[in-house]
């Protein structure tokens, strides 16, 4: 299967550079697994498309404020997207700059504190806090000096704003460096009526990270490899799960991260979900049977992108893809700070 079977004509003024004015504004495609009908409804909607004896599974990652901005020793412009913490004072992360950072080299902080590079991880970089201060760390710095780190579509500064919109109002575990967007369309009140209609609510962690915005750059897409995130999928959420198939209901993942984490867990074939705590380099295309969900609800993907090609596997290409068409030509808000799309 081809990279290029996943590409789509996406005008650029419908990629969402600002949240709306209220989380639960957004519009909603609701797109069925049988044959592809769709219907343009609004996230309100939501629990009067779901029943009673249901199970949301949303992902209670929390965002860092993981962009560092800093300067060479020679003095070129450095911008640095953590990618994951290494213990206190260590980090894999993304650098941009003039001309690449080599081993050994060091990036000074807006503070004056340095990070050196001390290796590479493919094309990330190992880079190590060199700070006198006692009980430095660089959760500490991400504190004090990281801003929330946007993903490249979003063309704009970051603001006050968005460290408050950029993040679920659930989100509890700090380790993400780029939000499980679909979540970002709950707020307090669409959450309290979806226990009024009945419906069970559980969670699971993963933590994503900068790898979500590495393209695939294989010609064929088996040759993709995903980029490793952290997860865990307690007894809580398999229990949960267990109680759900017994009543007949279905579970519904709120996010492909959601999606990524129970099917990581779910391990092989007729094996049941389990708690997993750990690793996932779980890549799901067309083809992929899937062993715990039943439905998804979604944002808007990039052409191309890992993200369209699980949504693919769920809904089916042709399916997923005359979806997208629709979404263009009713022009729905495409990307993080988008509109959503639910898969039942």
């Amino acid at each position: 299967m081809k990279r290029t079977d996943f590409q789509f004509d996406l005008p650029p003024e419908l990629i969402a550079q600002r949240p709306l004015p209220q989380r639960s504004d957004s519009r909603l495609l609701h797109v069925s697994r049988a044959g592809g009908a769709v219907c343009d409804r609004r996230i309100r909607d939501l629990p009067d498309l779901l029943r009673a004896g249901d199970l949301m599974v949303f992902n209670d990652t929390r965002v860092i404020p993981a962009r560092l901005y800093g300067r060479k020793e020679s003095g070129g412009r450095v911008e640095i997207l953590v990618e994951r913490l290494l213990g206190d004072t260590a980090c894999v992360a993304q650098v941009r700059t003039s001309k690449p950072l080599r081993a050994g080299g060091c990036v000074v902080l807006e503070d004056g504190s340095r990070l050196r590079m001390t290796g590479r991880e493919d094309a990330f970089f190992r880079l190590e806090l060199e700070d006198p201060e006692v009980g430095a760390n660089l959760s500490a710095k991400l504190a004090a000096l990281g801003h929330v780190p946007l993903p490249p579509y979003i063309d704009r500064p970051d603001t006050a704003e968005d460290a408050e919109r950029y993040q679920t109002v659930y989100a509890r575990r700090p380790g993400a460096v780029a939000a499980p967007t679909a979540g970002l369309h709950f707020d307090e009140e669409l959450l309290a009526a979806l226990d009024a209609r009945g419906l069970e609510r559980t969670r699971v962690t993963l933590h994503v990270g900068a790898g979500t915005f590495q393209p695939v750059r294989a010609e064929t897409i088996e040759d993709h490899r995903m980029h490793a995130e952290y997860l865990e999928v307690p007894e809580a959420c398999c229990a949960a799960v267990r109680r759900t198939r017994e009543r007949g209901g279905r579970v519904i993942a709120v996010g492909t991260t959601s999606v990524r984490a129970l099917e990581t867990a779910a391990g092989d074939p007729g094996t049941f979900l389990g708690p997993f705590a750990g690793d996932t380099h779980i890549f799901i295309y067309p083809g992929y049977r899937f062993r715990v969900i039943d439905g998804l609800l979604t944002n808007f993907h990039l052409p191309e992108s890992t993200l369209l090609m699980l949504v693919c596997a769920l809904a089916g290409m042709d399916e997923t893809l005359a979806a997208y068409r629709h979404a263009v030509a009713e022009r729905y808000r495409f990307f993080s700070y988008g509109d959503a799309m639910l898969i039942l």
